[in-house]
């Protein structure tokens, strides 16, 4: 009587923990990124030495100059932005609870408080003016 050894390996693959491993990862840099709203200009925003953090908002006006504002990333001048800020619907105005407006330093106060009338017109109530805080 001969016996018959059983020399087959049986390897089994289980992917299970790579998935979860994956899924961890892919979840760690979904909450770790930043995604940048603001568009790719280059501003010398005032110093302040009494700045305060602010968490980002969906909102964000850039002030370069009377002709060049943008909001987020679209660019308008004055009367534009009016008419951008005017469309947006009353129910995504109060889901934003604030604004961020940031300015080159060079900009005009006139032109800031006729950027935070345009907010105010259009029912915007709560605005953080961006600053470089100094140590």
């Amino acid at each position: 009587m001969r016996f018959k050894r059983a020399l087959e390996t049986k390897a089994d693959v289980n992917l299970v923990p790579m998935i979860d491993v994956v899924f961890q990862l892919v979840l760690f840099f979904m909450v770790s990124t930043t995604l940048i709203i603001a568009p790719g200009i280059s501003l010398v925003l005032p110093d302040s030495t009494t700045s305060e953090q602010v968490a980002m908002t969906r909102l964000l006006i850039t002030v370069v100059s009377r002709d060049e504002l943008y909001l987020n990333k679209d660019k308008h001048d004055l009367a534009g932005l009016d008419k951008a800020l005017s469309a947006i619907g009353e129910t995504e105005k109060t889901a934003i609870k604030s604004v961020i407006v940031e300015g080159d330093r060079s900009v005009s106060y006139e032109l800031m408080v006729n950027v935070l009338d345009i907010l105010r017109k259009n029912g915007f109530k709560g605005v953080n003016l961006k600053t470089r805080q100094v140590k």
